[in-house]
């Protein structure tokens, strides 16, 4: 499965999601790109999921023109520390039929 990191994400992320092919925005030169843009341009390089730590993203976006799946983390911040305890949670969706559009992982 080919993975995009959100650029409000720590990069090194990426180290931790070992099963399949992981990207990070600034790894794609994607930098500042508005969200509608980056769905368009993951769609493009045949991306099935982005992890982001925005919140807001699940309501501004029609998941219907974008058949990507996009797992919200959160989380008191997004500090790798905090981010990595998400990663078995994060895992077991991967390694699962995910449905186009926003789902959310919460920090216990």
């Amino acid at each position: 499965m080919k993975l995009l990191i959100d650029e409000n994400l720590p990069k090194r992320l990426k180290e931790v999601i070992k099963e399949h092919e992981v990207y990070s925005v600034s790894d794609k030169s994607w930098q500042g790109k508005k969200n509608g843009e980056l769905l368009k341009l993951m769609l493009n390089e045949n991306f099935e999921v982005l992890i982001t730590f925005d919140k807001n993203l699940q309501y501004q976006q029609n998941f219907s023109k974008y058949p990507i799946s996009v797992i919200v983390l959160n989380a008191s911040d997004n500090t790798f520390k905090t981010v990595r305890s998400l990663v078995p949670e994060i895992n077991k969706l991967l390694n699962s039929d995910l449905p186009a559009g926003a789902i959310e992982i919460s920090e216990s």
